[in-house]
């Protein structure tokens, strides 16, 4: 048990919550947004369309599958040294130095610019492994669900305030004493990365440095030894995830329903161009998701310590059952925001309870390790919606029939989560 009083424990839960705050900002607008638009009008400008697509393709993909292959080892390191705190410190400084460096990239450097947005995609994507690992640390197990959606409202109204603080700024840059939409958009990168600093140092401050239910180290090991031992654990996890039927039914149910929830998210503004809205309207829909799961995420931790983890995460999967059906008879921008509005009620529950209530199935002292397979099955998500949207969409000549196609992603997801046990696992309790 952790000796913290009642107040640290409070406070660190608030700073580990404003990580989200911190570092959503890069997804929103440096992945989302500014990046894919800036690369293809101002760093790859004359480039062919086909060459531009497939090299942002590449980069997005290539830092992804990175930080894919990576995570399950880099868990076990994190775990065997008690590193979690120092290795999301590492990624995420390089996170942040990678796009401030955007600010100083030359109109051409398309090359550079893809290696710099790559390394800014592994400082993020990285240290979410350690920063999802550390929930156990800050948060008692019945305070799971509520800390992790806290960390996700407060994610989504960061950045989609700082977000909507860069789309101003890129509509009036005279107002910032700015010349053109160009520095504009520059500054919007550097802005994201002092945003990401500011708001990380309350967890810089006061998360990891005693975690509540780390095993105290004997002795420092020598490098070479803590890579013999992660490998070790490595492959003691596999054996642990193949036993344990919670829990790999629950990873499996996971990675199907976080596919179908996912291509939503990644298909919603290419499926709104094929309707004929224009760019305004999509960043308007996207404003309205980011703050309306403020509130609805915050509600969804509620709803989890009420109904259960598991029942909200089904009440929230049939919720995106009735958007997808619903946007199949769409046919104005209103209709268009509406379905955005519908999926901020849900989209933040399905991603905040998912993760508390993996973290009430695993092993509290192996968190790192356990969240690295989470992660891992998280970055390959959204890799059968997609096909599976453009192929049906193909085959019927309707990408509103292919959008049907990612309800037997969700189906398959909610089933396996329903078919699996909701009774207290022994790991928790370190047996």
């Amino acid at each position: 048990m952790s000796n913290t009083t009642p107040y640290s424990n409070t406070r660190q839960r608030w700073a580990w919550a404003f990580y989200d705050w911190a570092n959503s900002a890069f997804v929103m607008t440096v992945m989302v947004v500014f990046f894919p638009i800036f690369f293809r009008d101002y760093w790859a400008k004359g480039l062919p369309s086909e060459e531009i697509t497939l090299n942002l393709g590449i980069a997005t993909s290539g830092a992804s599958l990175l930080v894919m292959l990576m995570a399950p080892f880099l868990g076990a390191l994190a775990d065997q040294g008690n590193l979690k705190r120092r290795l999301l410190i590492g990624f995420a400084t390089l996170g942040m130095l990678a796009t401030s460096g955007l600010y100083w990239l030359a109109e051409g450097q398309w090359q550079l610019a893809m290696l710099v947005y790559v390394l800014g995609a592994i400082g993020f994507l990285g240290g979410n492994i350690f920063y999802d690992s550390l929930l156990v640390d800050v948060a008692s197990e019945k305070e799971l669900n509520r800390t992790s959606a806290l960390g996700y409202s407060l994610g989504y109204l960061g950045g989609g305030l700082l977000f909507a603080l860069c789309v101003w700024m890129t509509l009036q840059p005279e107002l910032f004493g700015l010349a053109s939409k160009t520095d504009a958009v520059k500054v919007s990168f550097l802005l994201t990365a002092l945003w990401w600093a500011l708001f990380a140092i309350p967890l810089w401050l006061w998360v990891g440095k005693q975690p509540q239910n780390a095993v105290p180290p004997t002795r420092a090991l020598p490098l070479g030894q803590l890579f013999r031992n992660a490998l070790a654990e490595l492959r003691d996890t596999f054996r642990h995830i193949r036993q344990q039927r919670v829990v790999w039914l629950f990873l499996l149910a996971y990675w199907f329903y976080i596919d179908g929830v996912d291509t939503v998210a990644f298909m919603a503004v290419d499926f709104g161009k094929t309707m004929g809205f224009d760019t305004s309207s999509l960043i308007t829909a996207l404003l309205i998701t980011q703050f309306v799961s403020f509130p609805a995420a915050l509600a969804f931790g509620w709803i989890g310590n009420w109904l259960g983890a598991k029942n909200g995460i089904l009440l929230a999967l049939g919720g995106y059952v009735l958007i997808i059906v619903g946007a199949t008879f769409m046919q104005d921008v209103d209709d268009f925001y509406k379905l955005a509005l519908s999926v901020g009620l849900v989209q933040g529950g399905v991603q905040a309870l998912s993760r508390s209530l993996y973290a009430s199935l695993i092993p509290p002292e192996r968190a790192a390790e356990f969240f690295g397979f989470y992660n891992m099955l998280g970055k390959f998500a959204a890799v059968l919606g997609p096909l599976l949207v453009g192929w049906v969409g193909l085959m019927t000549g309707s990408p509103r029939m292919g959008l049907l196609a990612i309800l037997l992603l969700i189906g398959l997801g909610g089933l396996l989560l329903w078919l699996m046990p909701s009774s207290k696992q022994p790991n928790r309790a370190g047996q």
